[in-house]
């Protein structure tokens, strides 16, 4: 393709978007297609993907989609924590990380010293839930002191019952289930909560994989345990979300006040990133990237999170297309950002 060619390409592209104003690895995988269900005329295409276990259900079912209508495609979910996911995509291990924090600055180091770029593709918003055992009959809402006060590394070994976090509570054996210390989620959580990004106790039962957090509530009337709320919505029937107090008042995490910036600081955007080099010449790593952004916000809305505008979508695309590498998030996670910000954010990039 000419220069003349490509740059008429991009322009078209960009109109396109301006004319509406511009620590434990799992091993769940996808499943796929065998060898032997593909045609032995076909050469089967393999996309790796890894990283948050939050972002996870969002790319699994469009992975999923992809795959019934592309026979010829197999497409590797796994999750190993945003952490552990960058890790593997900065080595040149995968072509696309799931992430529920920004790349920070010492990943955006090891990206470039393995000569990595990322696009960075905001696919949904996400409200981080608070959640106790359904028996639990006293934590009707919990303020964002008292999870400092949970969680903070001063806690450990000595904020050990209920009652010593809220003296009307019970006196009653408190049991924590986090994220491990590979995820964005355990990031982004300590950040909000401690003031401080990965200070948190250590006497917690940690894990990647959200599933076993929720597994943990469920089986104990005295935990209390936190991830995304797409885990919340598929365990509804076994867990209890706690309502969490910021000094305005205490908020549900629920789609409207997500929207209206309410539930903060427990509110985040989530991401793709995608490395360049694996979409050149648009092959199927390429296709399945453009098609997960077409997807994106009916599935993020299936699975429990909040999509973001249409806008956001097509900026993406735009970026997506024009190799737009790089970060707008300066390598930090940053709390309170809403909607609004985000989409502004992408505009500028």
């Amino acid at each position: 393709m000419n220069t003349v060619v490509k740059l008429a390409l991009v322009s078209g592209i960009l109109a396109l978007a301006s004319c509406t104003s511009t620590s434990n690895q799992s091993t769940q995988t996808q499943q796929v297609p065998s060898a032997s269900a593909v045609s032995n005329s076909q050469t089967i295409s393999t996309i790796k993907v890894d990283g948050s276990s939050t972002v996870y259900p969002i790319t699994a079912a469009i992975a999923k989609e992809y795959q019934a209508q592309n026979k010829q495609v197999q497409i590797a979910v796994n999750f190993s924590g945003t952490g552990g996911g960058f890790k593997k995509f900065c080595a040149g291990e995968t072509d696309i990380s799931n992430a529920s924090r920004p790349i920070t600055t010492e990943e955006m180091e090891a990206c470039r010293k393995n000569n990595i770029a990322y696009i960075e593709i905001p696919v949904a918003f996400d409200a981080l839930t608070i959640v106790v055992n359904p028996q639990n009959n006293w934590a009707k809402d919990i303020t964002v002191e008292e999870l400092k006060k949970m969680w903070e590394p001063a806690a450990e070994g000595k904020i050990t019952n209920w009652s010593q976090v809220r003296s009307s509570w019970p006196n009653q054996p408190l049991k924590l289930f986090g994220a491990g210390k590979d995820s964005g989620t355990f990031d982004y959580f300590t950040e909000a909560t401690v003031g401080k990004a990965r200070a948190s106790r250590n006497d917690y039962t940690p894990s990647e994989d959200d599933e076993v957090i929720a597994k943990g509530v469920s089986n104990d009337p005295n935990a209390l345990g936190y991830f995304g709320y797409a885990y919340y919505q598929e365990h509804k029937d076994k867990l209890k979300v706690v309502p969490v107090d910021n000094g305005k008042g205490a908020v549900l995490p629920e789609t409207k006040t997500v929207e209206n910036a309410q539930y903060q600081p427990l509110s985040r955007p989530l991401f793709i990133y995608v490395n360049p080099q694996r979409i050149v010449g648009k092959g199927e790593a390429y296709q399945f990237a453009n098609f997960y952004l077409q997807k994106a916000p009916s599935v993020a809305s299936s699975v429990g999170y909040v999509p973001l505008p249409d806008e956001a979508y097509r900026i993406g695309y735009v970026h997506l297309n024009t190799d737009k590498v790089g970060t707008v998030y300066a390598g930090k996670p940053q709390l309170d950002l809403t909607i609004a910000e985000v989409l502004r954010k992408q505009k500028q990039f």
